[in-house]
């Protein structure tokens, strides 16, 4: 790994040279995307999410202030910047207000955001629908005594608006919040399906079901088109534009590969394309304008809701990391699940994505550790591989091969060159970036924008 310059509040100033860039997520989520989006915004024109909803939680420290994110793109902090949810994220109306709201108060300027009129709606039902899902599926699996129960979604309605999106006719789109009986249509149409649908729930599973008032969720709705109307726009003119007057745009994912639906560990994933194959889909903007991909890595692994998780530490190693590493769910709160790096799925992850560099957090917290260990390769049915099964029965059956490394100690959180890190922490780097077949051109030794090492 190469000496780098610290980055001050800001991202590379290589990035200047570049039209197009991605941060995506490496592993199972919450890597750090938020803050490498926010460090990078600086010498981008737009920040532009393609995927997901309001599932997704970037959080982004400065100083002794700490922004958690849902929908609203993590450049927000920079004023003046154009703000893009693409039209492959689904939006809740209500959450994105509240967002708005929130930043508001704390004097953030949030003008420059627009919102797809493609992108599909999250409404109150499919809250309720992907709550009673999962609970049916849990009670399922434990009267079974069987692995295969609920997902461990965030319960925010995502699945079943995106559902609602390729089943098509009565999906609702951000367009729409504008065409008051279009929506009045749509909304009272899936009220009457949903309410015999939860119904059946209610008596296989013993959860409530209660009147779905279609008028009420209309107006609701209608409201939050009203306070919206002025940033709903076509974002895919918008974002070729853009690109057309030489401006540079930075695309966030949310969530991360291993949760892709098509590349991730299926079923334990999330609804929508969350790797940088996602942005073309999600913002209409065509791959060939994209330059720099940038995985997110944290440099050890965790992962929040069920599924496989071959190197997952349930153990006081596990219970100190996620306890120095703060790994709480920013959106729902829940406890992190801890295990040593896993670079099989690194490697994975980093091939699919097409990464021309790597940027690893959390590294300040591995130090003290007196030994590391490190997953380069599984065995699987007593034969050794380097290849991910992108496959939840595949991947439950994989046995983590393990590279020990002695660990190293210090406050890394002060580093701010790579000259500066324990020796054998620079060495933990260089195995990252032999496995990965990717440099690392950014560390993370802190939560705050200036405990970053980067190009």
């Amino acid at each position: 790994m190469a000496e780098h310059d610290t980055i001050e509040g800001g991202g590379p100033t290589t990035e200047n040279t570049r039209r197009c860039s991605t941060v995506v997520g490496l592993h199972w989520g919450d890597e750090g995307k938020g803050k490498l989006v926010d460090l990078l915004a600086k010498e981008h024109d737009a920040v532009v999410r393609f995927n997901g909803g309001a599932n997704a939680g970037h959080s982004i420290q400065i100083g002794d202030e700490r922004f958690a994110l849902h929908l609203m793109p993590s450049g927000v902090l920079h004023p003046g910047k154009r703000l893009v949810i693409g039209n492959g994220v689904v939006v809740d109306p209500e959450q994105l207000l509240a967002e708005i709201d929130g930043l508001g108060a704390r004097n953030v300027d949030t003008s420059g955001l627009v919102v797809s009129s493609r992108a599909h709606v999250v409404l109150p039902y499919h809250k309720d629908e992907d709550g009673l899902r999962e609970a049916m599926l849990q009670g399922r699996a434990e009267s079974a005594k069987q692995k295969q129960g609920e997902i461990g979604t965030t319960r925010r309605g995502i699945g079943p608006s995106y559902a609602e999106k390729t089943n098509r006719s009565l999906a609702v789109r951000v367009g729409d919040l504008l065409r008051p009986e279009v929506l009045r249509e749509k909304v009272a149409a899936s009220c009457e399906i949903r309410h015999a649908m939860f119904a059946e729930f209610a008596s296989t599973d013993g959860v409530p079901a209660e009147a779905l008032d279609a008028e009420a969720i209309t107006e609701r709705m209608l409201a939050a088109g009203q306070r919206l109307r002025d940033r709903i726009t076509d974002t895919v003119y918008l974002l070729h534009e853009m690109v057309q007057r030489g401006q540079r745009l930075l695309f966030e994912g949310a969530n991360a590969t291993l949760l892709d639906v098509d590349h991730g560990t299926f079923p334990f994933v999330t609804s929508s394309s969350t790797c940088a194959l996602g942005i073309g889909p999600g913002t209409g903007v065509p791959p060939t304008c994209l330059d720099r991909v940038i995985g997110v890595m944290k440099a050890y692994c965790t992962r929040v809701g069920a599924g496989p998780f071959p190197t997952e530490l349930e153990n006081a190693t596990g219970d100190a990391i996620r306890e120095r590493g703060r790994e709480y769910g920013t959106t729902t709160g829940r406890p992190r699940r801890v295990g040593w790096l896993d670079l099989v799925a690194t490697r994975y992850a980093a091939m699919v994505n097409g990464c021309t560099g790597l940027a690893v957090t959390m590294l300040d917290v591995l130090s003290g550790f007196d030994e590391l260990l490190v997953c380069t390769e599984y065995e699987i049915d007593g034969v050794k591989t380097d290849r991910f099964p992108a496959d939840a029965e595949a991947l439950r059956s994989v046995r983590p091969i393990y590279t020990r490394m002695d660990g190293f100690s210090g406050d890394l959180s002060l580093a701010r060159s790579v000259g500066e890190l324990p020796a054998r922490a620079r060495a933990y780097l260089e195995l990252i970036e032999q496995h990965a077949g990717v440099p690392v051109d950014i560390v993370s030794v802190g939560p705050e924008r200036a405990q970053t090492i980067g190009l």
